[in-house]
């Protein structure tokens, strides 16, 4: 992997972001915990890591030399040298805090015995995804959730409309049409989700299974817009809501009472009130919601105007 840590000619922001993951029989995940929390703080790094028994999954951001000490501590450790991840920027800082937290899955699906280590799909570079989704005989599946697909998605993919990845096991199970085809493609923001997808893939019977390495952010940063199947905008965790191809900041924003990503006509909506409400989740909240909503917004814009970011923003 081309590791351009210190080389910012091409900086979209100020800040770092590196998302990463890693499947590795980790037995002493948890007394990593302290000292990465340490690390990450001494470097000015926030965000958040994921430590379990299967390994480490997260999104950290921060200056790149503070980006640079964390990743170099987690691949001192034995179990975590071949640790790989993905760059892009940020404008501000995406992140508030700084945790690192211990799990039972570093992503959950909920299924025992399901080891990316033991058994995978076969990994597909961004440069020959496009081939492989658009030759006939492939059935592509979309395994994120129905508000990330909701901004964007491949091209002819299936949408599964899962609310939680824990979905996804009981939506294969219930699709038997998924065997009518030799091939089956999936991918997810960054990689790790179709690592656990695969893997159940082939323990349900599935023989040609593939996955885009590198996920959605790498694809839109090494394929060129002009040939790109991509369409939309891809969802991230932190405070940019989402990426457009080269990983430039999305123009979503979130709504901060149901957590959907929201596009200018929803901003424009007479059902939005920032912070409070919008078109997603008007007709399920309560008065007590729009007040309590309210009064959370009213002290964000008191943090504001002292120069204070606000816990609840």
């Amino acid at each position: 992997m081309t590791d351009h840590l210190f080389d910012q000619t091409n900086a979209d922001g100020a800040f770092l972001v590196a998302a990463l993951y890693h499947f590795v029989a980790l037995p002493r995940f948890e007394a990593l915990r302290a000292p990465l929390q340490r690390v990450c703080e001494d470097n000015g790094v926030k965000g958040t890591l994921l430590l379990a028994h299967e390994g480490i999954n997260g999104t950290i951001a921060g200056p790149p030399d503070g980006i640079g000490a964390v990743l170099a501590f987690l691949r001192a450790q034995p179990e975590l040298k071949g640790l790989e991840h993905k760059e892009s920027h940020a404008s501000a800082m995406p992140f508030l805090r700084m945790k690192v937290r211990l799990k039972k899955e570093i992503v959950t699906m909920g299924v025992e015995n399901i080891d990316p280590n033991r058994v995978v799909g076969t990994y597909v570079e961004p440069k020959d995804w496009n081939a492989l989704i658009s030759d006939p005989d492939t059935i592509v599946i979309d395994t994120r959730n129905d508000y990330e697909t909701a901004i964007g998605i491949f091209r002819g993919a299936v949408d599964p409309k899962t609310k939680t990845f824990r979905e996804f096991p009981g939506w294969v199970r219930d699709h038997p049409g998924l065997h009518n085809k030799p091939k089956i493609a999936m991918y997810c923001t960054g990689g790790i989700r179709c690592e656990k997808a695969t893997a159940f893939m082939k323990e349900q019977g599935f023989d040609e299974v593939y996955h885009l390495k590198g996920g959605i952010l790498k694809y839109l940063e090494q394929v060129p817009e002009e040939d790109s199947l991509w369409e939309g905008a891809c969802f991230v965790f932190d405070d940019r809501v989402s990426v457009t191809h080269g990983l430039k900041e999305g123009e979503h924003i979130l709504c901060r009472a149901c957590r959907q990503p929201l596009t200018a006509e929803d901003v424009a909506s007479p059902l939005y009130e920032e912070g409070v409400t919008c078109p997603h989740c008007a007709e399920t909240q309560s008065e007590t919601d729009r007040q309590r909503f309210r009064e959370r917004q009213r002290q964000i814009a008191l943090a504001k105007k002292r120069g204070q970011k606000h816990l609840g923003s």
